[in-house]
């Protein structure tokens, strides 16, 4: 009985010291966020290369066209570079303050699309015009719009791939932005952009990816090898 005690008695205290130590860090770590110090870096150059030091290029950025309805049901469309799949059925991006932030909070849904090769000058249009500006952008680029039958949000109906989308995560960040996570309800697409087996051809589509090094919009389509596949010469090589 009295080990039983002793024993008990032991794990009581352990439990404690954990979760004084658990406190101790949350509260470390709650100092830590309310007050960051930035840390300064002493870049080293990579020797026989050009640094650029914290200028990033990432790729492929794809781009992206968000649409969504306002308090009215007034449509807008917004493109967006920083963003992509997160998951089997869920997109993320991050938004600055825009129409389309506001949107998505009040809605809690929208679509996406993707700028192709076909609308490039249309879609780069709804990057750089505010529907706070122009609030019927969207008719003025010539697109007309569906109602989605799965979210509250507009279907553009000349973008011939659509996701249709529930926000499940919405992150402000405290200056009007947020990051976004939705979760893919439906996607729809046109028969054109369909190969012989039903499935979506990224070269019947043409979508486009920003070139965040020269600003600028690349086609993607051409193939080059096969997905689980092209790899397996060296994984046999290795084998042998």
């Amino acid at each position: 009985m009295k080990n039983l005690v002793k024993t008990s008695a032991l794990v009581l205290t352990g439990a404690l010291l954990i979760a004084a130590c658990g406190q101790k860090e949350q509260k470390s770590e709650a100092n830590v966020n309310e007050n960051p110090v930035e840390e300064k870096v002493e870049v080293k150059a990579v020797e026989g290369r050009k640094n650029f030091a914290d200028k990033a290029v990432i790729t492929p950025l794809p781009a992206i066209m968000i649409a969504t309805w306002d308090e009215n049901e007034n449509p807008d469309v917004m493109m967006a570079a920083w963003g992509g799949q997160c998951g089997p059925k869920h997109i993320t991006f991050e938004l600055s303050a825009h129409k389309t932030t506001e949107n998505i909070r009040l809605k809690k849904a929208f679509t996406i699309s993707f700028a192709t090769k076909g609308d490039i000058a249309q879609s780069d249009y709804f990057g750089i015009v505010s529907a706070n500006d122009v609030p019927d952008k969207v008719k003025k680029a010539g697109f007309t719009i569906t109602k989605s039958p799965n979210v509250d949000a507009p279907i553009i109906n000349e973008y011939k791939l659509t996701l249709e989308c529930k926000c499940i995560t919405f992150e402000e960040d405290g200056n009007g932005g947020a990051r976004v996570v939705g979760e893919i309800v439906n996607m729809s697409a046109d028969e054109s952009i369909l190969d012989e087996q039903g499935n979506i051809d990224l070269e019947k589509l043409q979508p486009v990816i920003f070139d965040s090094a020269k600003n600028q919009y690349r086609v993607v389509g051409e193939k080059v090898g096969d997905a689980w596949g092209s790899g397996k010469a060296i994984q046999e090589r290795e084998v042998k």
